[in-house]
Order: C-alpha cells, then sequence, then structure tokens
C-alpha cells in the first residue's frame, strides 16, 4: 500500500510561482510511475504531468514551459514546481502513484491517491 501526502498548495498572483511536493510512504519511489492531477469545479479531474519510473515524462499542453515535474528519490518525494500562473490553474491538484504495468504516460489510471492541495490563483 502506497500512502501519498500533498503540500505546498496555496494562494498566488496571476505570474507567481508554487512548488507542490508529494511525500510517498509504503513503497520506493524509484519503482513507480507518478503523476499531478488537478481537478477545478465544474470541471473534469485532468491530468498535468506525469513521471515515469523509466524517466519519461509528460506534460499537458496548457502547462508546457511553465511547471516542471521532479524526484527526489531518496526523499521518496516528487515536486510540481508552477511557474508563471494563471487563473485558469486554480483547482485542486492531486498526486496520484501506479504500480508501472506497461502503461504508457498519457493514461490516467492510477492506483493509489493523495488527498489534494488547493492552488487559488487571482487575477
Amino acid at each position: 500500500q502506497v500512502q501519498l501526502v500533498e503540500s505546498g498548495g496555496g494562494s498566488v498572483q496571476a505570474g507567481g510561482s508554487l512548488r507542490l511536493s508529494c511525500a510517498a510512504s509504503g513503497r520506493s519511489l524509484s519503482t513507480l510511475d507518478m503523476a499531478w492531477f488537478r481537478q477545478a469545479p465544474g470541471k473534469e479531474r485532468e491530468l498535468v504531468a506525469c513521471s515515469r519510473w523509466i524517466g519519461e515524462i509528460y506534460y499537458v499542453d496548457s502547462v508546457k514551459g511553465r511547471f516542471t515535474i521532479s524526484r527526489d528519490n531518496p526523499d521518496n518525494t516528487v515536486i510540481l514546481q508552477m511557474n508563471s500562473l494563471k487563473p485558469d490553474d486554480m483547482a485542486r491538484y492531486y498526486c496520484a502513484a501506479r504500480i508501472p504495468d506497461g502503461r504508457g504516460p498519457l493514461s490516467v489510471l492510477y492506483d493509489y491517491w493523495g488527498q489534494g492541495t488547493q492552488v487559488t490563483v487571482s487575477s
């Protein structure tokens, strides 16, 4: 069983930055596919970024060049650095983990989920 705890959300003005962290326990991060999703009120949950255990990384087009997903394997933590934030980025952000099963980076099927952290961006 993998437990995920997100932190780092908050309120920021448009153009600002936030750094989200996801601490994993129960399994080594190096053996997991990791991802960040977000869900805004009234909208479907959206895959934002994925970091596969083999090193493959994916970003949704709307965040390319602004967001960076990275891993700190010794600390078993995955980071989402968010720069140049826009009001459209405002959502609850969720960390997710998956035991690798051959699914590619676009798959939204994950085994474990955190509780989420709120990101608010004001214009």
